[in-house]
């Protein structure tokens, strides 16, 4: 395992930031860590994706295609763990697409998007959306992060707020990138889920594990995340050579797919967590 990787980011600065292996935890953290004050600037891009509706291109009308079927399957995953629906807090709820589905599926939903930006789309939706985490609440029965925990800026902080609000009985769903994938290891500092300074944390299967049992929870459940392998190869394909190349990233992607079956190392992983207690 390489203890230090440098990894530009291609989207907005063109800066370069180090990659800092944990070996206790078996996770990379990105250095130096932009300041707080700093940290949205790296988010002021119209091409970033998830902080807009658009469908200029040929590439972000095939992002929400895909967005509105992976809508369909969180939700029902959702479904299988909390048969009753109930409350339900969404962590990072970008322009609210998510809240919008599973509030018409009849969750009690609201979201958390610090993205002015973002908040303003959502809010046209009709969905319950704020600035930051409230302080405390009477427990959620579903919390969900879908690409959100590698962002968060006090990760400590961030999983004990997790602990304390997810009620006892409820399930917390995590998505995040898997360093550890063949698409990773393929496009290797050219690969796009790095996102440095955006992503501040890189995680593998093992990273989750140990980091959510000191908080006395339980990965009880991982489910791929098989479209990010090809969206991650688009982007990498267009980080490393300068342009798309749908056909060699779609290939990537496959094969990458067909790795993991045998690994279980997707590009992406969805966590589904609970409190020990609740198990």
């Amino acid at each position: 395992m390489k203890t230090t990787i440098e990894v530009k980011d291609h989207s907005v600065s063109g800066e370069s930031f180090r990659l800092e292996y944990d070996e206790q935890l078996h996770m990379y953290v990105t250095s130096p860590k932009p300041s707080q004050e700093n940290l949205p600037s790296y988010y002021a891009s119209e091409d970033y994706i998830s902080h807009t509706d658009g469908k200029r291109s040929l590439f972000e009308k095939m992002y929400q295609v895909v967005k509105g079927i992976t809508l369909s399957r969180k939700q029902k995953l959702l479904a299988s763990y909390i048969p009753n629906k109930g409350s339900l807090l969404d962590i990072g709820a970008g322009t609210g697409d998510f809240l919008e589905y599973v509030s018409d599926k009849g969750w009690n939903a609201s979201g958390v998007e610090p993205s002015e930006k973002a908040r303003t789309l959502a809010k046209q939706k009709n969905v319950a959306i704020v600035e930051a985490l409230p302080e405390t609440s009477n427990g959620y029965d579903a919390i969900t992060m879908w690409h959100v925990l590698e962002h968060v800026y006090n990760l400590e902080a961030q999983l004990v707020w997790l602990k304390n609000n997810l009620s006892r009985e409820g399930a917390l769903f995590v998505a995040v990138p898997n360093f550890e994938s063949y698409d990773a290891s393929y496009y290797n500092t050219d690969w796009a889920a790095y996102d440095v300074p955006r992503h501040l944390y890189h995680f593998s299967k093992k990273s989750i594990q140990l980091l959510f049992e000191a908080q006395h929870m339980e990965v009880v459940a991982t489910h791929p995340m098989k479209f990010d392998a090809f969206y991650v190869s688009l982007l990498s394909e267009k980080y490393k050579t300068g342009r798309m190349n749908y056909l060699k990233a779609f290939w990537s992607g496959w094969r990458s797919n067909q790795k993991a079956k045998k690994t279980k190392t997707y590009s992406s992983l969805i966590y589904v967590i609970q409190h020990k207690e609740s198990l």
